[in-house]
């Protein structure tokens, strides 16, 4: 099976010793993008599965660092795919209403139904990255999270819920490329804020907090996959890879006709 990048959840590792850059693992763009058209036709086709089949739901969370590339993967992994069985789900900060309940009360009303594909742009572990990074709250709050994190992530799988988390794993300086491109085109100035520089000024920080996520939340029923993200095309196949085979394992399945259709003649 070509590489996946899943996590070893029983294994120890370094988020600095993880390669960015897909290049070394398939240098051919052009055989690249190829493949990924090849898979997207077949995951269009079996998402229909999916969805008319009715049992079963697939959860993908994306995390990544500014600019490392959810949108674009969004756009280009649901491509074709039926509207219908897809939600897309964005977290911006909490609201006022938010506040007021469990960091997971939020999360738990837009997990995917039966049948569906549910898509989270960002997710719960921001309530243990930016919540940890710029202090808002103490760690006596925050740290108890990874367990119940993966508490709620096994009851969700428990419940018939296939999970794949993705975290698009960029390096400083594509993330500098990428912000300087957005500063230099006026079309592109809506994707990009003085707050991204301020973020970015605390990069040791994140990373020390997404290793530290990715190794507490690296579960056997919702593993982590690290994909090298500086090259989009390798991202989107790396992904799309992950995607199809997880769907060809759940193998969803047309139902039964209800009706018995034997010489039915429509006039």
């Amino acid at each position: 099976m070509p590489q996946t990048h899943q996590l070893d959840w029983q294994r120890p590792f370094q988020l600095q010793h993880l390669p960015t850059d897909g290049k070394q693992f398939h240098p051919n763009r052009d055989e690249a993008e190829t493949e990924f058209k090849a898979l997207r036709t077949e995951f269009v086709a079996l998402q229909e599965r999916l969805y008319a089949e009715d049992k079963q739901k697939l959860l993908i969370v994306l995390q990544a660092m500014d600019a490392g590339g959810k949108d674009g993967t969004i756009r280009n992994v649901l491509k074709g795919v039926n509207p219908q069985g897809v939600r897309v789900q964005s977290f911006k900060a909490p609201s006022k209403e938010e506040l007021a309940h469990d960091f997971l009360w939020r999360i738990h009303k837009v997990v995917p139904a039966r049948g569906m594909i549910g898509v989270f742009n960002r997710s719960h572990y921001e309530d243990v990255l930016v919540v940890r990074v710029h202090n808002l709250v103490p760690e006596a709050v925050w740290r108890p999270r990874y367990t119940q994190i993966n508490q709620f992530e096994k009851l969700l799988h428990d419940s018939g819920t296939r999970i794949l988390k993705f975290y698009l794993h960029i390096s400083a300086d594509e993330q500098k490329e990428r912000f300087q491109a957005r500063l230099d085109d006026p079309e592109k100035h809506w994707k990009f804020s003085l707050e991204d520089l301020e973020k970015r000024k605390f990069w040791p920080d994140y990373m020390a907090a997404y290793e530290e996520m990715l190794r507490e939340c690296n579960t056997e029923w919702a593993p982590w996959y690290v994909i090298p993200a500086n090259q989009k095309w390798y991202r989107n196949l790396a992904i799309m890879r992950t995607i199809v085979y997880t769907l060809r394992d759940m193998n969803p399945q047309f139902p039964e006709a209800q009706d018995n259709f034997d010489g039915v003649v429509i006039e």
